[in-house]
């Protein structure tokens, strides 16, 4: 899984390796499902405080639509795994809805037919 690790603010920057680290732990079962994870930490309001910390985590998936989710809080670590929770739990549920047999109208008409 390669994990693209973005930001242009230097505190951020210092949480590279224990993001990349959060994100390998995460997924690691989902791996397969996810080649590439982009993650994006900003500080939207800079050094005024208050829950201005931003991250976002895009998963791309093979064959499918990646799973985009942003989450604020206070601090980066916070930010961060409130997105990664919130991500994880997407792609679960995206994997098992496409798993799922759907209904067919034409059984449906059949059994109204009856």
């Amino acid at each position: 899984m390669q994990v693209i690790f973005e930001s242009s603010d230097p505190q951020a920057l210092e949480l590279r390796t224990l993001a990349e680290r959060r994100i390998r732990q995460a997924l690691k079962r989902l791996a397969w499902l996810t080649p590439r994870v982009r993650v994006h930490l900003s500080d939207i309001n800079g050094p005024r405080g208050g829950i201005d910390k931003r991250c976002q985590i895009e998963l791309m998936t093979d064959g499918g639509s990646p799973v985009v989710v942003t989450s604020l809080a206070r601090d980066w670590f916070s930010a961060l795994q409130s997105a990664l929770t919130r991500a994880t739990r997407s792609l679960i549920h995206n994997m098992q809805r496409s798993r799922k047999p759907r209904a067919t109208t034409s059984g449906l008409r059949l059994l109204a037919g009856s």
